[in-house]
């Protein structure tokens, strides 16, 4: 699995503590971390609906399958990306959020509080937090004796989060030209993308934009 690291720049302080955070949780489960900012040094301000977009453009191009994300609250991003094409996105805050995301929604995604409620020892709840997401396998259904009614509903969720959603080349022209000039000039994004993409039209599009 390749795990991408995103967050808004309100929250830059804590990228790095996701970072590491994400990669301790994936640590010996032969998953690849690659951290996309906001970093510190970094000066664009990177709003959590532009960095949703970017997001989008990762999954739905085939670029990475999981992408770890939050802003201050948690709850922005992930109706932001929940918005977007390609993207299942969960709202972790807790251990037992994380765990039974993974466990029975098994989406693509997950949105974390970086600055609501993170207090003292806030970095203990958030490595909890990422350990349990990644403790198992995906989408195998909680608790055991209801796996296969979970299973199913889960299926049916991602069918329809597909057939709801317009593609990407169906929303590009209809963008906010700001928005996307914005996200499509975020060169680490937009690089990976056109080196690992799978989905052709996507990898064009970023292309295209940047001749």
């Amino acid at each position: 699995m390749k795990i991408g690291v995103i967050q808004a720049f309100s929250q830059k302080d804590k990228n790095e503590l996701l970072y590491a955070c994400t990669r301790k949780a994936a640590e010996g489960k032969g998953y690849e971390v690659i951290n996309f900012g906001v970093e510190k040094e970094e000066t664009i301000p990177y709003s959590y609906v532009e960095t949703a977009v970017s997001i989008s453009l990762l999954l739905a191009s085939g670029s990475l399958d999981f992408i770890v994300t939050g802003c201050s609250s948690g709850q922005g991003m992930m109706l932001a990306c929940n918005s977007l094409p390609g993207v299942l996105c969960g709202y972790i805050p807790t251990p037992p959020d994380a765990f039974l995301f993974g466990r029975i929604n098994g989406g693509n995604a997950v949105s974390l509080p970086l600055g609501l409620n993170f207090g003292w020892a806030g970095e203990i709840n958030l490595q909890c937090t990422l350990d349990e997401l990644f403790h198992g396998t995906f989408g195998t259904g909680y608790p055991a004796q209801e796996a296969v009614r979970k299973r199913r509903d889960t299926a049916l969720l991602k069918e329809l989060n597909r057939l709801t959603k317009k593609s990407w080349q169906d929303i590009y022209g209809g963008m906010d030209v700001e928005l996307l000039e914005k996200v499509l000039g975020r060169k680490k994004v937009c690089d990976y993308i056109v080196r690992y993409g799978q989905e052709e039209s996507i990898r064009r599009l970023i292309e295209n934009h940047k001749a």
